[in-house]
């Protein structure tokens, strides 16, 4: 097998596309025997399976489209076949950090973060170990694939190795679990709608507290912890409350474990909450700016705003739109 990042100059070329979907190409995720929730996983399918030379149909190009854990561990997988097998669980858990933001094991996490540069899948701030490895900042995708890949096995089996690269990151999120362990962050589950209600303590975002223009949700956290289908996050911010409505990360792709989630219609909530509210700069909005954001209170540019309205109400008034929404829907 050999490895070549996807340009226009192979688009004529058979050739098995891992994780991104590109012309002429085998595409691992529509065979049921393989199928599963991460291209990583789907990848350890097919090099362990029996049928794999039916499967390639006997082509030994491999390709993607862009960089990310999921993709650079596939890739790294269909090149070293049989030979990633032993590693199946530290890649799969490292896969499910990059791409749905989940705790699988604290070495998954920290393996995610040395070659994404986030727990965060919408983070493209470049691979801290592509990054370390050139002396230089790495932009170019397929230059970061050949930087990579022939340290990935070191970096899944001597994760503490590149503590200088996963620190930082590694530090946010923990102090986010160790917020919701302590109960300062909170999670409170309303099973007939599906509903978590996500509360987020200031020191999860550190001293300062939260800055909407400087921090992200915390999804790794979040995830380990809600159980919905729909989170309703609500951060402390300048005497109020910032909001967001998101979906579980992972619902973004196509699962076949976890299971699908589908989007709402929010319309009529938006135009609800906004009647509640006391200011004209910003207004509940749907948003899908993120792979799995549903709405935010925020201003026109995107960016989180303050509210004035309590969590209970808010959470209230989305329970009621959810469960008034699944009436409809059985009836």
């Amino acid at each position: 097998m050999r490895f070549e990042f996807y340009t226009e100059a192979i688009a004529n070329t058979p050739k098995l596309s891992v994780d991104g979907t590109v012309d002429n190409a085998i595409h691992f995720s529509h065979p049921a025997s393989v199928k599963a929730d991460t291209s990583t996983e789907i990848a350890l399918n097919v090099v362990a399976s029996s049928s794999r030379n039916e499967l390639t149909k006997g082509i030994d190009l491999v390709t993607n489209n862009h960089f990310d854990t999921d993709g650079v561990l596939s890739v790294w997988t269909m090149l070293n076949g049989e030979c990633a097998l032993p590693l199946r669980n530290k890649l799969i858990a490292a896969a499910e950090a990059g791409d749905f933001s989940e705790f699988s094991s604290e070495d998954g996490v920290r393996t995610s973060i040395v070659i994404q540069g986030s727990d965060s899948p919408i983070d493209k701030s470049g691979s801290p170990l592509a990054r370390q490895l050139a002396g230089e900042e790495v932009n170019d995708e397929a230059r970061a694939y050949e930087i990579v890949l022939p340290h990935v096995e070191d970096v899944l089996t001597h994760t503490s190795k590149y503590e200088s690269l996963w620190r930082e990151s590694w530090k946010r999120i923990e102090r986010a679990l160790d917020s919701f362990a302590k109960g300062t962050s909170r999670v409170d589950e309303d099973a007939p709608a599906k509903l978590s209600m996500v509360t987020l303590a200031p020191e999860v975002f550190g001293s300062d507290g939260f800055d909407p223009s400087r921090d992200a949700v915390p999804f790794t956290a979040i995830s380990y912890h809600a159980r919905g289908e729909l989170f309703l996050i609500a951060t402390p911010l300048e005497n109020g409350w910032a909001y967001r409505i998101d979906y579980p990360y992972y619902s973004w792709a196509e699962t076949v474990v976890r299971p699908p989630i589908a989007r709402r219609q929010l319309n009529q909530l938006m135009n609800e909450l906004n009647e509640l509210e006391r200011t004209l700069s910003a207004k509940w909005r749907i948003d899908s700016s993120e792979l799995a954001s549903a709405a935010k209170f925020a201003f026109e540019n995107g960016k989180l705003a303050v509210s004035r309205l309590e969590p209970d109400a808010v959470a209230t008034q989305l329970r009621n739109s959810v469960l008034g929404s699944t009436a409809v829907a059985a009836g």
